[in-house]
């Protein structure tokens, strides 16, 4: 990573505000999703993930957005607003539920790993997305799942991956920092093996077993940033729906992930890779290990930011993806099926810039 990158991007976590949005007046940005066009993608195995859209089919590229634990697709609302705002009809957006997670069905016990959520990235992928160009955005263990899946499918990601959003994440093991240590409590693991050996006493004493684990996972998703309370309640909603089920069953794999080896492949794919100085979940250093592995990384830490970074700093996640979707413009092949398309995107953005420029010379003449 170079110095100047460095600087930038410590220029850009620092400003203020960039994490601090006008105030929502109601919940409104996060029903967009009940707008989008929706479906379900069957898995390998038969879980059914829920699916939504936007944006023409034919769009010459694809943005696909992967959530965090405990949350779901509702999370990217305010960036998937941003971008719908910044590139209109020129891009797709999809977005899906992890097993377990929002409207998708929960899924066998065994079956919640990072390493079967990147089988069903793949299931998405090819149902949703069966070809051309895709920019992968992940949050959390979206982000872990990402990483698996650049492992699974290398050569997928040399031939269609033409950006990586990685947010909050972590590419090794959270057994000695982060979510495995937060929830690594008595209390927690006896839950865990109650959960594993009656499902259904644990399920019937889920209120007060969320009273006892959803305050240890709502503590560790901001910072000490101002949060904008209908922010802060939509986050709440969204750990509060998750099923304890689902939340004891996915603990185990954040202990065993490893994907530090898949880094690697994300080498020549434009990446931005984004944390929070306050993340107690994926702890900063995780993120900081990835950008090391991958020099030309953009990197951005951002002072004071806790885990739901996309939702503590909007404006900025969604900045920082706007820059990736336009490096990734740079990157589309301009193939046979659709040159002219592809050729009018790139025309688009470089005219955006050049009245970008214009418009900074003449206010600072005037």
């Amino acid at each position: 990573m170079t110095s100047a990158a460095v600087r930038r991007d410590a220029e850009r976590g620092a400003t203020g505000d960039d994490a601090a949005p006008g105030r929502l007046e109601d919940s409104a940005p996060f029903d967009v999703f009940a707008h989008d066009r929706g479906c379900t993608v069957a898995a390998d195995d038969g879980v059914a993930l829920a699916v939504r859209e936007v944006g023409p089919h034919d769009a010459p590229l694809t943005v696909v957005f992967v959530h965090g634990f405990c949350n779901r697709m509702d999370g990217w609302a305010l960036q998937r607003l941003h971008l719908e705002r910044e590139w209109g009809a020129r891009i797709r957006m999809v977005f899906y539920g992890h097993r377990g997670h929002g409207r998708s069905d929960v899924a066998p016990r065994e079956t919640c790993t990072i390493g079967h959520l990147a089988h069903d990235l793949d299931s998405v992928l090819r149902a949703m997305v069966p070809s051309g160009p895709i920019v992968l955005v992940g949050h959390s263990m979206g982000g872990m799942t990402v990483l698996a899946y650049a492992g699974m499918f290398p050569e997928v990601v040399a031939e269609r991956v033409v950006g990586v959003g990685l947010v909050s994440t972590s590419a090794g093991a959270l057994s000695r920092s982060g979510v495995a240590r937060t929830l690594n409590t008595p209390i927690v693991s006896a839950f865990r093996m109650a959960a594993a050996r009656a499902p259904r006493v644990v399920q019937g004493g889920r209120d007060a077993a969320k009273r006892v684990i959803a305050p240890i996972v709502k503590s560790a998703s901001f910072g000490d940033r101002r949060v904008d309370p209908v922010v802060a309640r939509f986050s709440d909603r969204m750990i509060n729906e998750t099923s304890l089920r689902t939340l004891t069953d996915f603990l185990p794999t954040f202990e065993l992930h490893d994907e530090t080896a898949s880094v690697g492949v994300l080498a020549l794919v434009p990446t931005v890779v984004a944390c929070g100085t306050k993340d107690m979940l994926t702890p900063l250093g995780n993120s900081k290990f990835i950008a090391r592995a991958l020099p030309d990384a953009e990197f951005v830490q951002v002072p004071g930011a806790g885990h739901m970074l996309q939702l503590e700093c909007p404006d900025l996640v969604g900045g920082l993806l706007d820059d990736l979707v336009t490096r990734a413009v740079e990157q589309v092949p301009v193939e046979p099926a659709w040159p002219d398309v592809a050729g009018a995107l790139r025309g688009l953005v470089r005219a955006g810039r050049e009245w970008t420029v214009r418009v900074g010379q003449k206010r600072r003449m005037s």
